[in-house]
């Protein structure tokens, strides 16, 4: 068939003739998956990758390297991370701003902050919504609200 045979440009025939069945089949799914995309969504891509090329090697790098760790992440792992992302886009503008800055905050912290950071967050999340909100309301109590 026309899509499994190689492409007619002598530099992408060499390429396609040096990967293996396994990457073969890896770019044919890929490619699917573009054709499939709606026209705005290829746009809003190719801007993207506009913009990473744009970056300097090692920022370009370190983006490579992260998309690489997600990918290599168990699927149920990526959904999570996912829907945690979704959730947070659909945050206000300025509640997405604080999150950022807490996380710069923790990221700059000492290991000592850190591990009492991870603490209460685990604790947080075994909270339930009755309790999440009296932590909350005295959160404010302390800080004078």
């Amino acid at each position: 068939p026309a899509e499994t045979a190689p492409p007619a440009d002598p530099s992408a025939r060499e390429r396609w003739l040096r990967l293996s069945p396994e990457e073969k089949q890896a770019l044919r799914e890929t490619l699917g998956a573009w054709k499939a995309l709606p026209p705005e969504e290829r746009a809003e891509l190719r801007e993207k990758l506009r913009r990473l090329r744009e970056l300097p090697p090692e920022r370009r790098a370190e983006i490579l390297e992260r998309h690489q760790a997600f990918r290599r992440l168990p699927e149920r792992e990526r959904k999570e991370l996912l829907e945690r992302f979704s959730r947070f886009r659909e945050l206000p503008a300025e509640r997405r701003a604080q999150i950022r800055a807490a996380m710069k905050e923790i990221v700059k912290a000492g290991p000592r902050e850190r591990a009492r950071y991870l603490e209460n967050l685990r604790r947080w999340r075994e909270m339930g919504p009755a309790e999440r909100q009296q932590a909350r309301e005295r959160w404010r109590e302390r800080r004078g609200r």
